[in-house]
């Protein structure tokens, strides 16, 4: 075999971070070894992976197809490692998940996913768009997201139903009012999510008609940032109603109905479709779709 596990290990974390510096630092290897190991990769085979330019390292179109099937072999090494290691079938998993997921769901998923032995889970929470890029390079190996994505790369799987309320502070003059009218929402204030996060998808999508003229005076990355605005009177919010449960029984927000709006939406996996399905990720998924039966 003219190649090695470690020269593909630099070959991918190489393209993951554009820099070979930074690749060996997260490989614990010398700059000079990591650079002599990509250099042998590439003149076994009189191939370039890589366009250099300056001191980034960016994948070339021959990178760029080698890239998901070096990362499955890899992950097969990594999965055989661990069984012979460990006994076990799960593995390290790297997760992603959105904002809602990640602070209100994704905790329970972690603490049964390891409760094998040796099973070992990261996770990283961010909006859909961050996620869906991790995944679509390879840096995560699945997320769980609530936005839509359209994407060549990306598999995407329907997991759950979910909704968003509209929600104000007890004593914002909306709190009593039985349905909010359209004139009512364009008469108010709002604190939403950023652009890009999946919640924001859906707002924008259910008050399409409306959204030029909406009075949007902040957009928050952080669920608990726009409670806490929301609830020092500032407006009016709408978040996921698995975000909102304690707070509406607390009595500390209140949820607001909306005249004609369709609030619904799903949640979904996305993977690679390139990506290895090892043991660890195929148990995560099935861990994910017990938790919404």
């Amino acid at each position: 075999m003219k190649y090695t596990l470690r020269q593909l290990e630099v070959f991918l974390t190489t393209a993951h971070t554009e820099n070979i510096s930074r690749a060996a630092q997260l490989l614990n290897m010398s700059q000079s070894a990591a650079s002599s190991a990509l250099r042998e990769l590439e003149q076994q085979f009189d191939i370039q992976l890589f366009d250099r330019v300056g001191k980034t390292l960016q994948l070339n179109e021959l990178g760029r197809l080698l890239q998901p099937r070096a990362e499955e072999l890899l992950e097969r090494a990594r999965e055989l490692e661990s069984a012979l290691g460990h006994h076990t079938q799960s593995g390290p998993l790297k997760v992603g998940a959105t904002l809602s997921i990640g602070n209100y769901l994704a905790v329970r998923l972690m603490a049964k996913y390891i409760e094998e032995p040796g099973a070992r889970v990261t996770l990283e929470v961010a909006n859909t768009a961050t996620i869906s890029h991790k995944v679509e390079h390879f840096e995560l190996d699945i997320g769980l997201i609530e936005g839509e994505v359209h994407h060549p790369d990306l598999e995407v799987t329907r997991w759950r139903d979910d909704e968003l309320v509209v929600f104000c502070a007890p004593d914002h003059p909306y709190a009593k009012k039985a349905v909010l009218t359209d004139e009512d929402l364009l008469g108010a204030t709002w604190i939403v999510r950023e652009p890009g996060s999946g919640t924001r998808q859906t707002f924008d999508r259910a008050l399409h008609g409306l959204l030029p003229n909406l009075n949007i005076l902040l957009e928050l990355q952080h669920t608990e940032a726009i409670k806490r605005a929301v609830e020092a009177g500032l407006g009016l919010g709408c978040l996921s109603k698995i975000t909102l449960t304690e707070a509406f029984a607390r009595g500390s927000l209140v949820p607001l109905a909306t005249e004609g709006k369709d609030w619904q939406r799903s949640l979904y996996f996305i993977v690679h479709r390139q990506k290895y399905r090892s043991a660890g990720l195929l148990r995560w998924l099935d861990i994910c779709h017990e938790s919404s039966l």
